[in-house]
């Protein structure tokens, strides 16, 4: 094993730190996957976290007004992210020093303080590859990060079909379509993107990972048959894509709607809030009786707890014959607080057909869709 000892910045190390953790298996049977590689040499160090299905690369260089370290002996460690974060932030001094004492075992410098860790042998660390297979194409972190936020909470939870616990991303004609599902309702955003096809589905710790780490500026994005890598400035993250075809949703979003409600968003969000100590099968459902704009009840039961009603407020208008429907108060909550219009239109067909929800009529961007649920009231 090569020696290893340099000194670098502590803030711009430990952030690095912090970047590339996120991707850290938490446990794993492969001791070394517990921890952070760190290589280094004169032009650069490297640092690395993977889990096997999400790997991160942060890469820190000097450059001619900013001296962030300085390399004595180049080398490569790994030791344990639980430990080596905690070292670093609570040295006391604005530079580390890390040198690799005997075998795997680790110094870390600061001032007056010095911690010594056992590591692990760097050779049993898996060789990640970063290299895109294809050309990347640019988008900006926010637009990125806006449709996976308004799509992603709609994604499984539960590994029963593993394609539903991510978003599916496909490009074509000019645009990204985001979309997740749980089979019970569906999040769909639509993003201008002038970009080669492509039908992929990201696992949703992929998306907070990439929510997390890049939040301003433009992303490079890379898409295979296998993976999908993000890069901006120095930092790498790569992940594996989510296997099995994902459902054609277009079937299953209505084509025609008989009734459209449009109501205050905050009225509704907190009519949805308002009942939800009042569980079945700990699940809230709340049944919306239509009748009128002037004249809508909502209204959620419980035979353990008990009950309660509201005339929902801030009815903008409402078109169509009278409607009874029922739905999960947290789905419909949730397609909610995606909108941000101060009015939501809701467009229904019948009680037990899927009902939408957008922004306004009109808007192509964003549709959320929420399943109803039957009840004997």
């Amino acid at each position: 094993m090569s020696d290893l000892n340099f000194r670098i910045n502590k803030d711009v190390f430990y952030k690095a730190l912090q970047t590339v953790n996120g991707a850290v298996a938490s446990s794993s049977p492969i001791p070394t996957m517990s921890g952070i590689e760190i290589e280094a040499n004169q032009d650069m160090i490297v640092l690395t976290g993977s889990d096997n299905d999400i790997s991160i690369r942060s890469v820190i260089k000097n450059d001619k007004d900013n001296q962030l370290f300085f390399v004595e002996e180049p080398g490569t460690i790994v030791v344990d992210h639980n430990y080596i974060l905690d070292m670093v932030k609570n040295l006391d001094s604005d530079e580390v020093q890390v040198q690799n004492i005997d075998g795997t075992l680790t110094q870390f410098t600061g001032n007056n303080v010095d911690f010594k860790i056992n590591g692990f042998n760097p050779s049993d660390y898996p060789a990640i590859d970063f290299n895109a297979d294809t050309t990347p194409f640019t988008i900006k972190a926010s637009e990125f990060n806006d449709a996976a936020a308004k799509t992603s909470f709609a994604a499984a939870n539960k590994e029963t079909r593993p394609v539903l616990m991510g978003i599916n991303l496909k490009s074509e004609n000019g645009r990204i379509t985001f979309t997740a599902t749980d089979s019970f309702r569906l999040a769909r955003y639509v993003l201008s993107a002038e970009v080669e096809p492509f039908n992929i589905t990201i696992p949703s710790k992929t998306i907070g990972q990439v929510k997390s780490i890049f939040a301003d500026g433009d992303i490079s994005i890379s898409v295979s048959a296998r993976k999908i890598v993000f890069v901006q400035n120095g930092v790498t993250l790569q992940s594996n894509l989510l296997e099995g075809a994902f459902p054609d949703i277009e079937r299953l979003i209505p084509s025609s709607f008989s009734r459209k409600l449009v109501v205050n968003r905050s009225a509704l969000l907190m009519a949805t809030a308002r009942p939800g100590f009042i569980k079945t099968d700990n699940m809230t459902i709340i049944r919306m009786q239509i009748n009128s704009a002037d004249d809508i009840v909502v209204t959620s039961r419980s035979q353990e707890i008990g009950e309660s009603h509201e005339n929902l407020q801030g009815v903008v208008s409402y078109e169509g014959d009278p409607l009874d429907i029922s739905c999960s108060a947290n789905y419909l909550s949730d397609a909610v607080r995606s909108l941000n219009n101060e009015n939501v239109t809701v467009l229904f067909t019948s009680e037990m057909k899927p009902f939408i929800l957008k922004n306004d009529e009109d808007d192509q961007k964003l549709l959320q869709l929420v399943l109803p649920v039957r009840t004997y009231n």
